[in-house]
């Protein structure tokens, strides 16, 4: 019972050792205390004192935790003998007293919201540090990727249509090479009219090449072109007992190469340029041509003056059934030009010497004036020369492909031609030229019927106007390009005629309107429209029992054409002639063709 007892008070003196000293009991004043001493003696039982009052508290621990007196008499004193003694009063029992507990009302968040931090990586520049503050000149953007990966630089069409059309062309070239080009081409188109042998056929093949070195460029070409047609034309009012709808043909070879010296953009730079070319003509008949020209010019820039000097030797032998000529024309054209900011000067002479089976010596003036009347917009331009024109078998056929033998040759003289007008651009996109001219022409060139129907004979021959034909009008072009979408362009002609010796301007019109449109409709649709307006004309043949000349009416001749690009490689197109089917002539008793149709596809590789 002792060990008892002596363990309950070790534990009350730990208890009371870790008790504020301060602690006190709520009611003092109605407290009784109960006196227990306690003699801690080393090594010796601790006996137990009770005091006589009885202990009304609940228990130990609520008097000791409701104390507000010190209960400490000795301090934890050491005695005189070494042993720890302490005095202890007991005012009631401990009671731990604990708060009570409070529910945290916050649910867990499940999201992870842990910020992403990207991987760093440094490197350092190896770059001096400059102290220049000067404004750096911008850098050139380089040129994007070609967004067409898929190159292909050769390409195939053919087609099929109504009036047994048949069409086809084919190109080839070595590909984007900017120091080398080299290809050629094939080209054939034919139709069968509703008339008959109102049949038609051309053909054309060529290759080419130029070579771009650091100073000087090398380009030449070689071209064949083989056209056929009838003479099927006949006056329907007077249906001929014999008609020769013989068969005629234009075989012609052409080459051309030119060496000339590359542009460069510097001062004082000197240019020159030397190109030689030439054909071979020949007819279903007995009609032959054969042509040289040597070109060439010399340049020299001093600020803000050009000086130099263009020639040209045209060397021209033309023969037929009747004739056997050498036709031939030196040019010399000495200029000076100057150049400003507001104008521009063209100063000159052209020298041209006739030799052959026609001899005579002419000198014209070469002069052109440019002034911006508007600085970037409008420019006011006159200009005065004068020129040889030499009268080719070739020119003549390609007018009019149903001439007769025996065609006469006469060089005509443009001896006078002044002109004046206004060009620029009005807005963006939108540029016009506007002129008016007054043009004096010796021994003009007239394209006349040469009809003989009761022999069967419905061909075309050429005359000249012995005098001095004086030409005068107003001519207009227009480019409006609206957008990369629609591009609109056209051109309209005026004319006045005075005629030295014969009765009309035959053959001649006095207005004339050619035009066209270009529609990209989306990246794989583009649709193409051209027209052709022309006033009536007159020719001098006359109806049997007539001494009237031939009125060819006007006419408007409108095509149209759309094409599909399915891929990078396949395209679909069709083309229409003469939607309006208007049954016209461009020469007398030779009807074009009506509404014609065809299309076909096209292919890039």
């Amino acid at each position: 019972m002792k060990l008892k007892y002596i363990c309950t008070l070790l534990t009350l003196l730990l208890a009371l050792y870790f008790v504020p000293a301060d602690s006190q009991t709520k009611k003092k004043a109605r407290r009784h205390p109960v006196k227990h001493i306690v003699k801690v003696v080393k090594k010796k039982p601790v006996k137990k004192v009770m005091s006589q009052p009885v202990i009304t508290a609940k228990s130990l621990g609520d008097a000791i935790a409701t104390a507000n007196q010190d209960t400490s008499k000795n301090g934890g004193q050491v005695n005189e003998n070494g042993s720890l003694s302490e005095e202890i009063v007991v005012t009631t029992a401990y009671k731990p007293v604990l708060a009570d507990a409070v529910k945290i009302r916050i649910n867990p968040d499940l999201d992870d919201k842990a910020p992403f931090k990207a991987p760093l990586s440094y490197s350092p520049i190896d770059k001096r540090l400059e102290q220049n503050t000067d404004i750096k000149p911008l850098v050139a953007m380089q040129r994007p990727a070609e967004k067409d990966s898929d190159f292909t630089n050769n390409y195939l069409k053919v087609g099929l249509g109504n009036l047994k059309t048949t069409y086809g062309e084919a190109y080839f070239d070595n590909g984007p090479d900017e120091a080398l080009q080299y290809g050629g081409f094939l080209k054939h188109f034919a139709q069968d009219g509703n008339l008959y042998k109102q049949n038609e056929s051309k053909d054309e093949a060529a290759i080419f090449g130029k070579s771009i070195g650091q100073i000087n460029s090398l380009s030449g070409r070689i071209d064949y072109t083989y056209n056929t047609n009838y003479f099927y034309g006949f006056d329907p009012s007077a249906l001929p007992p014999t008609l020769n709808v013989n068969q005629q043909h234009f075989s012609i070879i052409r080459a051309e190469g030119e060496f000339a010296k590359n542009y460069k953009d510097v001062p004082n730079d000197f240019t020159y340029a030397l190109k030689i070319s030439g054909y071979e003509f020949s007819n279903a008949y007995r009609a032959r041509e054969s042509n040289v020209v040597i070109s060439g010019f010399l340049n020299e820039m001093v600020n803000q003056f050009y000086a130099g000097v263009s020639a040209s030797l045209d060397l021209t032998t033309q023969n037929d059934s009747l004739y056997n000529y050498n036709n031939s024309i030196a040019r010399v054209n000495p200029y000076l030009k100057f150049q400003g900011e507001t104008y521009k000067i063209d100063a000159g002479i052209n020298i041209v010497d006739q030799f052959g089976f026609n001899s005579a010596l002419n000198i014209f003036p070469a002069a052109k004036l440019e002034f911006q009347v508007i600085p970037h917009y409008v420019r006011l331009f006159a200009e005065v020369k004068g020129d040889v024109n030499k009268s080719t078998l070739l020119n003549f056929t390609s007018a009019n492909p149903f001439l007769g033998g025996d065609v006469p040759i006469k060089n005509s003289v443009d001896k006078l031609d002044i002109a004046a007008g206004l060009k620029g651009t009005l807005a963006p996109g939108f540029s016009f030229k506007a002129t008016i001219f007054r043009n004096s022409v010796k021994d003009m060139p007239l394209f006349i019927s040469d009809f003989n129907f009761s022999k069967g004979y419905n061909r075309f021959t050429v005359i000249y106007d012995g005098g001095n034909s004086l030409v005068t009008g107003v001519s207009g072009e227009m480019d409006f390009r609206a957008s990369k979408s629609l591009d609109i362009f056209g051109r309209v002609e005026f004319n006045q005629y005075q005629m030295a010796t014969v009765a009309q301007p035959w053959n001649m019109p006095k207005e004339k309107l050619t035009g066209g449109a270009t529609i990209h409709i989306s990246n794989t649709v583009d649709v193409t429209g051209s027209l052709l307006a022309r006033s009536s004309v007159l020719d001098p043949y006359s109806q049997p029992g007539s001494t009237v000349s031939t009125d060819i009416k006007s006419f408007i001749d409108f095509n149209a054409g759309i094409s599909y690009k399915a891929s990078n490689r396949i395209s679909v197109f069709v083309h229409a002639n003469n939607i309006l089917n208007t049954n016209y002539q461009a020469w007398l008793f030779y009807p074009e063709y009506g509404f014609n149709i065809f299309g076909g596809v096209g292919f890039g590789f």
